[in-house]
């Protein structure tokens, strides 16, 4: 069986924006259908049959179980084009990619579309269980009477709604939290952090300026750019604000961390005959990727240090080392995590705590979210993996041949890495 190269031929996205601000009203589907469509507009997919289009949000409400393929029911792509959600934290976006590649890369479709969306102004709020069963009980009864005598079971407490905390259930801590544990283990300062933050939005207000993101955004609500950037930040401002999860000897901050944020991305992939038999030119390819999970429970600085095991194993099937790349792709959920994860790879006595046989290697800094990362974007978690690998390609498109490097941490201890090569 011959396994067909995967091509990444189109991207598009919604500009990113902290939540509750311009995209408050919003809904998933309304930011998603933005990005689709704008997509399909691009490159003139019009009333094509598609072979899937897969994605999801981390966090969606009852209403949006088939959220993709109603989505795509929406667009004016043609309408027995399949949809299928899936989710995997932050790693959504990156794993419909993964999907979808290798559908394609197995004969199976012949093109598909992986997008990710996440609209933190409109997440669902619970409802207490008590609450629950005495609403599910009085649905079951005939009478008026039954029904009241039922809702008035409930104190009057398990009638508030219960707002989303992002916590891990399995340690009861926010991933800021677990973050500023990261942070204290692997001895990462404060400064270190500021000064990552403060690039990251020095190189995305760059490329803004230099028109990098021009052709990869479909502005939404007039709103053309990412509304976390701040072009004004500087070391001073950074070092003022206050620690956000530990009061007292914290190091995390507004300015080091991504805030919630909503947001959606597109990424077309095909095979290279679908690719020229549609006009469509091939920016990359996606050649490597793998999974990992990690130990987080009793490791709690640990949490988003998966993409360690990761880049371990896919380097090695590759037959890379970590130095062989000409760009870095690396998400900043926090500063803190992913200073350590480099801390991590560059020194033997940290990589031999992970079972790993020896350091994988310095990334160049130069190379690194060269058009900036997650920390001035933002991070709308299913869509961020959309926003990498579309950049990534986009660079490596316009300087003619190289390969990048990406690595995406997520919740409940996993991580992603992904080789593309043009």
């Amino acid at each position: 069986m011959n396994v067909k190269k995967v091509a990444i031929v189109g991207y598009n996205r919604t500009p990113f924006v902290r939540y509750n601000t311009v995209f408050a009203n919003a809904t998933n589907q309304d930011l998603l259908l933005s990005a689709l469509q704008g997509l399909i507009n691009k490159y003139n997919l019009q009333g094509k049959l598609l072979g899937e289009v897969a994605g999801g949000a981390v966090i969606k409400h009852i209403s949006e179980s088939n959220l993709i393929r109603e989505t795509v029911m929406k667009t004016n792509l043609d309408p027995a084009t399949p949809g299928c959600d899936l989710q995997q934290a932050c790693d959504t976006g990156i794993e419909a990619a993964i999907y979808i590649a290798n559908k394609i890369a197995l004969g199976q479709i012949d093109c598909g579309i992986a997008c990710g969306v996440e609209v933190m102004s409109n997440i669902p709020f619970e409802s207490s269980l008590r609450l629950r069963k005495a609403l599910l009980n009085a649905n079951k009864e005939k009478s008026t009477f039954g029904k009241i005598k039922q809702l008035f079971k409930p104190s009057l407490k398990d009638w508030f709604p219960i707002p989303y905390k992002g916590q891990e259930p399995e340690t009861g801590l926010v991933m800021g939290e677990h973050t500023e544990l990261t942070a204290k283990y692997y001895q990462i300062s404060r400064e270190e952090q500021d000064a990552l933050s403060l690039k990251s939005h020095q190189k995305l207000a760059k490329a803004y300026d230099e028109g990098f993101y021009e052709d990869m955004i479909t502005p939404y609500l007039n709103v053309k750019e990412d509304n976390n950037l701040r072009r004004d930040t500087s070391l001073e401002k950074l070092a003022s604000l206050k620690p956000a999860f530990d009061k007292k000897n914290g190091t995390l901050t507004a300015g080091n961390s991504t805030p919630f944020t909503d947001g959606a991305s597109t990424i077309l992939l095909a095979s290279e005959e679908w690719a020229e038999a549609n006009g469509l030119p091939i920016l990359a390819y996606i050649t490597y990727a793998e999974l990992a999970g990690i130990e987080y429970v009793q490791n709690r600085q640990n949490l988003l240090l998966a993409p360690v095991f990761a880049a371990d194993r896919m380097l090695k099937k590759a037959n890379m080392k970590l130095e062989d790349f000409d760009y870095y792709e690396i998400h900043e959920a926090f500063a803190a995590q992913i200073l350590a994860t480099l801390k991590i790879w560059e020194t033997k006595e940290l990589a031999l705590q992970f079972g790993l046989q020896d350091a994988l290697g310095k990334v160049d800094s130069e190379k690194l979210n060269v058009k900036g990362g997650s920390l001035a974007a933002a991070h709308p978690f299913a869509a961020t993996g959309g926003r990498i690998i579309a950049t990534l390609a986009k660079l490596l498109n316009g300087k003619g041949s190289g390969k990048g490097f990406i690595s995406i941490c997520a919740a409940r201890g996993q991580g992603v890495t992904m080789i593309i090569e043009k």
